[in-house]
């Protein structure tokens, strides 16, 4: 027997499925799974989640015997895992944002047009967030304005603020997508070089989203996804270009403070589409690790030079750049 691993794929798959496990409409039941077993799994997964391939039912079995789960019950502590309660934050927390040794991020050494994908967490564990400084395709950075955003799947609007830093050109939107929760690399940004008229055509852009873009004169990038071809216009407050997503990105609100030229996540809008897969922004299942519960983090500057020891939020490690070819 193949030893059990876990590949890319099969990341973005138990994504979907613990997404759609906590979603109390489609809340996995462990009784039901207690007196079926395995079939009860594999149904639940088709589903909710799509049909699965000879591929996928063996990854799902091989998740079963590689944590150990031989008897049916003993998977139960790893499914109230999956299925533990969300924790509430009473405030979005005020956050600044560091690089992964800790040393606060410079707003104006944030690189324009960056297609190496950064990203934090915000406001809670595993809600992963892309930091953006756009720019034009000459690499100029440019001010991205406060816009009112359609949400295609209900028709409400909501306004994003739009852009901070010394060029007002920085934003932040989850780099999770809404459609069914796929991650970078998966999902990442086009840079405008990228997609424009009569340039080099993007891999993984289907040709219709291509024309569309180009269509609707978008001239500062793109995030799109390449697990199903959602794409969102980052300089319209991540709005909704082409589906299957039928949800604008949600915004992460920056603040800029120009005495140390640091970068801080200080909210949410709560009228936007929520981050996929929780009830509220305000909602998850573990705080940050630098989360101070006796304060909630409320609004603190940090000086300049000094290095922040809680209420920070790291720049995960990058997942390089999805446009550089390897080997």
């Amino acid at each position: 027997m193949k030893p059990f691993a876990l590949k890319r794929d099969d990341l973005i798959f138990l994504h979907r499925l613990v997404y759609k496990m906590r979603n109390p409409p489609t809340k996995f039941d462990e009784k039901e799974f207690v007196k079926k077993g395995r079939d009860y799994l594999f149904k639940y997964a088709e589903d909710n989640v799509g049909p699965l391939n000879p591929e996928r039912r063996l990854f799902l079995k091989g998740l079963l015997v590689g944590i150990g789960a031989l008897a049916v019950v003993s998977v139960l502590p790893v499914l109230g895992y999956l299925n533990q309660p969300e924790i509430t934050l009473k405030d979005f927390p005020w956050m600044i944002i560091t690089d992964s040794d800790g040393n606060p991020i410079q707003a104006s050494k944030l690189p324009v047009n960056n297609p190496a994908i950064l990203v934090f967490q915000y406001p809670m564990q595993g809600d992963i967030t892309f930091l953006l400084n756009i720019g034009d395709e000459n690499g100029n950075p440019v001010k991205v304005p406060s816009t009112t955003v359609t949400i295609p799947e209900t028709g409400a609007t909501y306004t994003f603020p739009g852009g901070v830093g010394p060029n007002n050109s920085i934003v932040a939107f989850s780099a999770i997508c809404q459609h069914l929760g796929c991650i970078p690399p998966e999902i990442h940004y086009y840079p405008p070089d990228l997609v424009k008229p009569n340039g080099p055509f993007p891999d993984f852009i289907p040709s219709d989203v291509y024309n569309i873009i180009i269509s609707q004169g978008i001239k500062y990038g793109v995030i799109h996804c390449d697990c199903h071809g959602s794409t969102y216009d980052p300089y319209k407050g991540a709005a909704v270009v082409t589906g299957p997503t039928v949800r604008p990105l949600p915004y992460v609100q920056l603040y800029w403070d120009p005495n140390t030229d640091y970068l801080y996540a200080v909210g949410m809008n709560l009228h936007a589409p929520v981050i996929l897969g929780r009830s509220s922004d305000l909602s998850g299942f573990a705080t940050l690790s630098s989360y101070d519960e006796s304060t909630g983090c409320s609004k603190l500057l940090v000086q300049k030079g000094q290095t922040p020891t809680n209420c920070y939020t790291r720049i995960l490690t990058s997942f390089g750049n999805p446009f550089q070819q390897s080997g």
